[in-house]
């Protein structure tokens, strides 16, 4: 058994399917059968059974999965050990990063960072918040930048705050948002929480839904189109947009702020690259508004 092999058993466990295990490793049906099979001689027994659609693990097969992910961890909590024995800031960076503030901010950070520890590695996942906190929950990652406040036993520290604004081709008022077409898209709970929530408190009547679009991107660019307005949080705003915002607030008339957290399970600060990683953060992105 090697390192492939373990990576195979994971992703059996994940995906209960060969033909998906086989396209995540980017390697052919049969060759993959073919290495199952040496497994399954291996250790004298069988993994899965076939079903209409993927496969069902054995006791077996579940046993071998969850000691796979074991392995791996522990394989990679190996070289980062020996990453971190010298004096050098080396070895791989594991991050978990919230799509946006992936897109918008997080090029740059690791740009500079490469300038200052030109020896280290990454390794980024994206997604939305729900699923950085599931990399953080299994110990996939060294640390998770996120949106919305989410619970977490190790530590967290807010990065950012930023406000959320209406945004449209032409001035308009907040008065007018009822009577507009409102362009909608998919996003994460947390933010769709606190769009929906203010606009229950300060709109008499439910906006018009125009369209309901994937990305805040491709609803920005309606909105530039004049197609409608939307409601978005400021860091995927840019002057070159050219978009009238209305900053939003809360009941008291404070803005209404979306926060980005940092956290991150505290053993990881044992590894000079996480600890050099989370000061330069802190620096950069000090906590605004």
């Amino acid at each position: 058994m090697d390192e492939k092999d373990w990576i195979l058993l994971k992703l059996l466990g994940e995906e209960k399917s060969v033909t998906k295990a086989a396209e995540r490793l980017f390697t052919s049906q049969p060759s993959l059968t073919y290495r199952i099979q040496k497994i399954e001689e291996s250790f004298h027994v069988k993994l899965f059974t076939k079903r209409n659609r993927g496969i069902t693990l054995t006791a077996e097969g579940e046993y071998l999965a969850h000691y796979a992910v074991e392995m791996l961890r522990k394989l990679q909590d190996t070289k980062d050990a020996l990453a971190n024995l010298g004096k050098e800031v080396q070895g791989t960076l594991r991050l978990a990063v919230s799509s946006n503030f992936a897109q918008y901010k997080l090029p740059g950070l690791l740009a500079k960072f490469s300038s200052i520890y030109p020896n280290v590695q990454y390794n980024v996942q994206t997604g939305w918040s729900t699923r950085v906190m599931k990399l953080l929950d299994e110990g996939d990652v060294h640390l998770g930048i996120l949106r919305g406040n989410h619970r977490w036993q190790g530590n967290k520290e807010i990065l950012t705050r930023e406000q959320l604004y209406v945004i449209s081709k032409q001035k308009i008022s907040i008065g007018q948002l009822p009577l507009l077409p409102f362009i909608k898209y998919n996003t994460d709970t947390s933010l769709k929480t606190i769009i929906d929530g203010w606009i229950h408190e300060h709109l008499q009547h439910a906006p018009l839904t125009a369209m309901e679009v994937d990305r805040q991107e491709t609803c920005k660019e309606m909105v530039k189109h004049g197609l409608g307005y939307s409601i978005v949080p400021e860091i995927c705003l840019r002057e070159s947009d050219q978009l009238h915002r209305i900053g939003l607030t809360n009941e008291k008339r404070e803005p209404l702020l979306r926060e980005t957290w940092l956290m991150y399970d505290p053993k990881s600060l044992e590894l000079q690259v996480v600890k050099a990683f989370i000061s330069f953060l802190k620096q950069e992105q000090h906590v605004t508004i």
